[in-house]
This record gives structure tokens, C-alpha cells and sequence, in this order.
């Protein structure tokens, strides 16, 4: 007998659109596939530790942000979590502190995870050469975990994934 391909999925969850439909398409694979399944979101410490050293933001506001990430993160996994709930899904729910990458890295490989499920890019973003901005902040994180992963990382573009996940 085979052994199957994938066992353990992490999905990392960071509040976008994209990364939620990560989620729905990890919890379609789970239900499908029996697999177990884990959602991890991480408060970005090494940022705002990095705006803090350049003067962007003051010691109280840097708590007072990291106080609002962390309630972030605690809201989009309980809704990660009930939506797996409606589809028969049990998901286990974790929130890091640290740098997003290397965090996730660390929960795939403490979960022993076959494999990781990213978000894409936001479909109103465009690629632009040597830009600057968020997008670039998040696609850095994504491709650290691309590159520097022990297991296989899927980028999840499914554009009816809303639809799929409404009928499975």
C-alpha cells in the first residue's frame, strides 16, 4: 500500500483575504482527505521590534500594537476554527510571537507538517520591480517559508475557493 502524500497541514493565517481562503481550502483538504490539521498565526514581534528600534513607534505604542495583533490573531483563528467546525473539521489553533517565517517554519516542523498552505497574493496587488510596501513585507515572509521549509509548501490560488468551500 502507498503511503499518502500528506498526513499533517499547517495553514498560516495572517487576517488577509488570501490567507483565509488558505484556510478553507486546508480545511477542504483535511475533510477529503482525513488529514489533521493545524492554523497558526503569528504576531509579528521581529517588525515591530525593528519599528521600535528606528524610532517609528514609541515603547507604549509598540505594546498597544502588539496588544491589537494579538487580539487579531485570537479573532481570525476562532473564525478559522469555526469554520472548520461547520465542515466536521477539528483544527488545531496556535498564535506565535516572533518573526512570521521562521515561527511558522517551527510550528510545521514541531507538528512533523507534510505540508504548508500559504495564502496568495492579494488579487489587487501587482508585482512592481523594486517597489516597497506591505505586500512586499508579506511576499519576503512567504518566500522565506518557500525557501527554508522542511516540507512542501503550496501557495493557494483557488479563485472559487468561497463557492468550493460552500459545497464540500
Amino acid at each position: 500500500m502507498n503511503k499518502p502524500l500528506f498526513n499533517r497541514i499547517v495553514v498560516a493565517v495572517n487576517g488577509s483575504q488570501t490567507s483565509i481562503h488558505a484556510a478553507m481550502y486546508g480545511i477542504i483538504m483535511a475533510k477529503t482527505y482525513h488529514l489533521d490539521l493545524k492554523v497558526v498565526y503569528v504576531v509579528d514581534t521581529a517588525t515591530i521590534k525593528q519599528l521600535t528600534l528606528s524610532k517609528f513607534f514609541a515603547a507604549d505604542e509598540r505594546e498597544a500594537y502588539e496588544a491589537n495583533l494579538t487580539a487579531d490573531g485570537d479573532r481570525y483563528l476562532t473564525y478559522v476554527g469555526d469554520l472548520a467546525k461547520t465542515k466536521g473539521v477539528t483544527a488545531e489553533l496556535e498564535l506565535r510571537k516572533g518573526a512570521v517565517w521562521s515561527e511558522i517554519i517551527t510550528v510545521a516542523d514541531d507538528y512533523k507538517a507534510d505540508l504548508i498552505l500559504l495564502g496568495g497574493r492579494e488579487s489587487d496587488e501587482t508585482y512592481v520591480p523594486g517597489s516597497t510596501g506591505h505586500r512586499n513585507v508579506v511576499s519576503a515572509s512567504r518566500g522565506e517559508i518557500i525557501a527554508n521549509a522542511h516540507c512542501s509548501v503550496f501557495v493557494v490560488k483557488q479563485k472559487d475557493i468561497e463557492q468550493l468551500f460552500k459545497i464540500s
